[in-house]
């Protein structure tokens, strides 16, 4: 039991630890920038979970890594209209495209699924009004704003 209990202790703390830290979206929502014209912006968020919290693969946007899919955590990137393929890899990769008109904004959602060695991380499009829900208790995970 003496040896058990250290491993209890280190891995509550691995799992608290892989969870988001930072402002929440109210706090730096006024930080945004606006978006530009010619661009539309796209919100990648996963909700707040102890299931598969461990599992923090990157996201990558049109072959470019943009972000952690990070338990509780949101971050956006602008990007020009287009196509876009969003790829989240952990055993398998997992994809999802959609085309991103300018001055839209679109939501990916990402989530845990079982899989055979570990966990699979699903890219989805959602619906901006469940999206601005959700979102709004995740913490930024994204490069620094300015205030």
């Amino acid at each position: 039991m003496k040896k058990l209990k250290p491993l209890l202790v280190a891995g509550l703390v691995i799992l608290l630890s892989a969870c988001a830290s930072g402002p929440k979206m109210a706090e730096v929502q006024s930080s945004i920038p606006t978006l530009k014209t010619n661009e539309g912006r796209i919100y990648f968020y996963r909700a707040g979970s102890m299931v598969g919290a461990a599992i923090q693969p990157n996201i990558s946007l049109n072959s470019k890594v943009v972000g952690e899919s990070i338990p509780g955590g949101f971050f956006f990137i602008d990007q020009p209209p287009g196509p876009m393929e969003v790829v989240v890899a952990t055993e398998v990769e997992k994809k999802l495209t959609f085309m991103l008109e300018a001055g839209q904004i679109r939501y990916v959602r990402t989530t845990i699924g079982f899989g055979l060695l570990a966990g699979r991380v699903y890219p989805e499009l959602v619906d901006n009004a469940t999206a601005e829900k959700e979102i709004a208790d995740t913490a930024y995970t994204g490069t620094p704003l300015k205030r």
